[in-house]
């Protein structure tokens, strides 16, 4: 008889132990399914969003431009370009000269924030130096001159 009851303990235990596993692999299947939806992104019709073209029809072109007037660039004028030895740069002094590569004369190249975009001449304007443009590359010629 103790052994039947035993038995009878057992089968409950693993009856348990079985709906313990049941209930896991369910949840599991639940977490699974809610991931795997969580992990697709939804997916709307584009008529929802807001057109473009009617945004930029409101704002004009000189509000789009307005933007970015007051971005910061570095503007640089080129006089010329050499390559010095570390021994000949450790040797400059006061009134040492520096060969450059431009010739006396020759257009100065502009550049803005490295890109070259104009060439022009030295002036001097109350007292201050400046520089005339003489010539402005046009677009195109500065993505031509990029794939050099």
């Amino acid at each position: 008889m103790a052994d039947e009851n035993n038995f009878a303990d057992d089968q409950q235990d693993d009856a348990g132990v079985m709906d313990d596993w049941a209930a896991a692999l369910a949840e599991q299947e639940v977490a699974e399914a809610s991931a795997a939806q969580a992990a697709s992104p939804t997916v709307k019709p584009a008529d929802i969003f807001e057109h473009f073209d009617t945004v930029g029809s409101r704002a004009g072109p000189a509000q789009n431009i307005d933007m970015i007037m007051d971005i910061p660039v570095t503007l640089t004028v080129e006089l010329g370009r050499t390559k010095i030895a570390i021994r000949s740069l450790l040797q400059l002094a006061q009134g040492s000269v520096v060969e450059l590569d431009g010739l006396a004369g020759e257009p100065m190249d502009v550049l803005v924030n490295g890109c070259l975009i104009a060439q022009g001449e030295v002036v001097v304007v109350n007292e201050k130096f400046g520089i005339r443009l003489t010539d402005i590359i046009t677009p195109a010629e500065r993505i031509r001159r990029l794939h050099k």
